[in-house]
């Protein structure tokens, strides 16, 4: 017998929260009880399109939901998260769960008090071409180095964070998933008005492996890219196409030939899913089974946050 639908409210209904509500509302595993935005007309057009409730204010008590979708712009995350700690028992909230490290840290110690499930919407990890990449498990053939870059050109609808903050991020948060716990960083990069706008970072993790991350907004091609140095393969990602190769090494760098050998290149099946319906459905699956193991929470939003700070600050210095 099927689980009974979740009761969820979603607040904000700009880019990402109108992707969700797409999603959310296929999904028979959940049942919309009301939307909320700030912009009157997005919110009566968005609810009459799913036929969904609109609310013109955010409940008092969140109206007995579930779960609730965060779904706002980053400066006002805190707010509701706070408000919905104690009320709400799941919630899900769009990366970072604020844009300062020293807020994040607040937070995240009333979470933990407070006994909430917050889950953030670090996506990439939900990316079919990244889930493949974990299965590979290229940490058991000697990982020396990964690759992240993730450019992109500006974007008129991020305005309160800097590029550390809304791309780096994600990659943050993959080196780690895919690297291991972090003890070195050495960044460089380049500000304007105040906000980071390029930014080069090296992660030395506990392991002895690298990830050199890259992550710019000011530039005019869309990439999206991992790439993995191992002792005996290659792998490249791309995650925008959801494609991952493999290149092993063909002839042993300790055999003695006098010819080259080219390396052989593997073609992984990727499945072309979407990554916010993983992302989502894990969400789901995590409050109806009370278990969270594998998503990102908010201790983990921490952790990337305090890198990015870090990130951040060395890069201001050198401006």
């Amino acid at each position: 017998m099927d689980a009974r639908p979740l009761k969820i409210g979603i607040l904000g209904l700009g880019n990402m929260g109108k992707n969700h509500l797409r999603i959310l509302s296929l999904l028979r595993s959940v049942d919309i009880q009301y939307v909320y935005d700030t912009n009157p007309e997005c919110l009566r057009a968005m609810a009459a399109q799913y036929g969904v409730l609109a609310v013109d204010e955010v409940p008092l008590d969140f109206g007995g939901v579930e779960a609730l979708f965060v779904l706002t712009p980053t400066s006002t995350h805190m707010e509701y998260v706070e408000r919905a700690m104690g009320t709400v028992p799941y919630i899900f909230v769009e990366k970072p769960l604020t844009g300062h490290v020293d807020d994040t840290r607040t937070i995240v110690e009333r979470i933990r008090a407070g006994g909430t499930f917050v889950q953030v919407g670090f996506i990439e990890r939900f990316n079919p071409a990244v889930q493949v990449l974990k299965s590979l498990n290229c940490d058991e053939h000697g990982i020396i180095n990964i690759d992240f870059t993730r450019t992109s050109k500006m974007s008129s609808r991020i305005s309160d964070v800097g590029v550390v903050t809304d791309l780096m991020i994600h990659d943050i948060d993959l080196a780690i998933y895919l690297n291991g716990p972090v003890e070195t960083i050495v960044a460089h990069g380049a500000a304007s008005n105040g906000f980071v706008d390029f930014a080069s970072a090296m992660l030395v993790h506990s392991t002895g492996a690298l990830s050199r991350l890259l992550a710019s907004r000011i530039t005019e091609k869309k990439r999206r890219l991992i790439e993995v140095t191992c002792m005996d393969k290659f792998v490249s990602c791309d995650l925008l196409r959801k494609e991952v190769f493999i290149n092993m090494q063909s002839v042993s760098s300790k055999r003695k030939t006098n010819y080259v050998v080219a390396s052989a290149e593997e073609t992984v099946l990727v499945s072309q899913q979407e990554a916010l319906l993983n992302e989502i459905t894990s969400f789901i699956a995590a409050c109806n089974e009370n278990d969270f193991t594998g998503v990102p929470t908010a201790n983990d939003d921490l952790t990337v946050m305090e890198i990015a700070d870090e990130i951040q600050q060395q890069i201001m210095r050198g401006q």
